[in-house]
């Protein structure tokens, strides 16, 4: 069964991170196996409209500024129109939103869970329960997932996680892991100690990425290993504290931070390295530390969250989230690497390599596709039923609202009149150059 499906989320390239890769590697793969994919996201700059990425892959920068933190403004009826004309011009029959943070993913699953349309959501984060942003934000996860058809969590610790927070029956969730690139991310062939050991950390510069548990992990190594120094890549509102931890230790020699970093350039900083730490206070699944693996890092990292399933033993070393802990193990890690007493960066490679395939990602959420699609339809009625249950009745107007003004638009913009895209592979041997509707310059297959 083929599908045409939406990814829907605010976190795509350019920007860097796990959730932007596994959208692009999803996509690809997808692409691949001859389904129709296109991504949703809000312009990033100057990159604005229609966009085409490698084999095709159709990328919407709507023009939404963003509000906080690269998400927009969950409006919920601004974007409604567009996202409609969208959904119908590309004849789309799935919507897949990634991210809990991002409002673009569940305000674009609202409008096509009112359409008629299945809808399916990656949660590729945990978040606690207590604190007066965790209960809004999961009050608002447990209204957008109300009436989701099925969910994916990419660890069982996720799915535990979003099972409690969202309010989500448990058997409407699969835990499907992330998975890595191994022909990108290649080991370092000559990964033996030669009197220096270089300690990447690729990451946010944020809070939750435990900045604060690095900067004094950075200051106590250094004073104790003359030979080790840190190559920090990323950014965020935590980098001035690395800035005065460097300064105030006289460490510019042997802390160098890389700011922001393109995808392509994650590959090269980690091939420069010995050693990956990752000092995450809360994670579901951790992309970094399987493309360090893959390189034939040796891996320290925090035990939260779904880390502990990421990894097989021989490749990390885990610790609890604070610096006395993260301490011994990155010692231990520094004197097994001086000693020599630990896996070639092939065999972690290799190790990698048989454990996360995104073919294997790809064919299970196939499986998930075909599920969603075999759903029976539901009347408006039923759709308002599944809200009731969070308590936030007031959000029912809301959503009335938005059906209105989907009735408005369908006498207003009827679907007979908008004008359908068409279909091309780009993928095939025999390629040639065509213009579509939207008159943009692609590939298509010469039969």
């Amino acid at each position: 069964m083929k599908h045409r499906i939406c990814m829907a989320s605010d976190f795509f390239y350019p920007n860097v991170g796990g959730v932007e890769a596994h959208i692009f590697n999803l996509s690809q793969c997808l692409l691949r196996r001859n389904h129709r994919v296109i991504v949703l996201t809000h312009s990033y700059g100057e990159r604005i409209g229609i966009r085409y990425m490698t084999n095709g892959l159709k990328v919407y920068y709507l023009p939404i500024k963003t509000f906080y933190s690269q998400c927009i403004l969950p409006s919920m009826i601004s974007s409604l129109p567009l996202i409609r004309y969208i959904l119908l011009r590309e004849r789309i029959t799935i919507v897949h939103g990634h991210s809990a943070f991002s409002a673009l993913a569940h305000e674009t699953m609202m409008i096509a869970e009112l359409m008629g349309l299945k809808t399916v959501f990656t949660d590729h984060s945990l978040f606690g329960f207590a604190d007066t942003s965790a209960i809004v934000t999961n009050k608002f996860l447990e209204i957008s997932l109300a009436d989701c058809n099925h969910c994916i969590c990419v660890s069982h610790i996720g799915k535990e996680n979003t099972v409690l927070r969202a309010r989500v029956n448990h058997d409407r969730v699969s835990v499907i892991p992330n998975a890595v690139d191994t022909t990108l991310f290649t080991p370092k062939v000559d990964n033996i100690y030669r009197g220096e050991i270089v300690v990447v950390v690729v990451s946010r510069l944020v809070y939750r990425k435990g900045i604060d548990l690095l900067a004094q992990i950075i200051a106590d190594s250094c004073r104790k290993y003359s030979q080790v120094r840190f190559l920090i890549g990323g950014d965020g509102p935590k980098r001035s504290l690395l800035e005065d931890v460097r300064n105030k230790h006289n460490l510019e020699e042997r802390v160098q931070l890389l700011g922001r970093l393109e995808q392509h350039e994650v590959v090269h900083v980690l091939k420069r390295g010995n050693i990956f730490l990752n000092t995450s206070l809360t994670e579901a699944y951790c992309m970094a530390i399987v493309e360090a693996a893959s390189c034939g890092l040796k891996v320290v990292s925090t035990r939260v969250g779904g880390i502990p399933e990421v990894l097989p033993p021989p490749l990390i070393y885990l610790a609890e989230p604070d610096v006395s802990s993260l301490l011994i193990n990155l010692n231990d890690a520094i004197e097994d690497f001086m000693n020599g007493v630990v896996l070639t960066p092939e065999k972690c490679h290799n190790i990698v390599r048989e454990l996360y395939t995104w073919q294997n990602v790809t064919s299970r959420t196939e499986i998930v596709y075909d599920l969603v699609l075999q759903d029976s339809p539901k009347t408006l009625k039923e759709k308002y039923m599944k809200y009731l249950p969070s308590g936030v009745h007031s959000f029912l107007l809301v959503l009335s609202l938005m059906y209105i003004i989907l009735q408005i638009l369908e006498w207003w913009v009827p679907r007979k009149d908008i004008d359908l895209v068409k279909d091309f592979n780009i993928c095939g041997k025999n390629t040639k150059v065509v213009r579509d509707s939207s008159d943009a310059e692609v590939e298509r297959d010469s039969d």
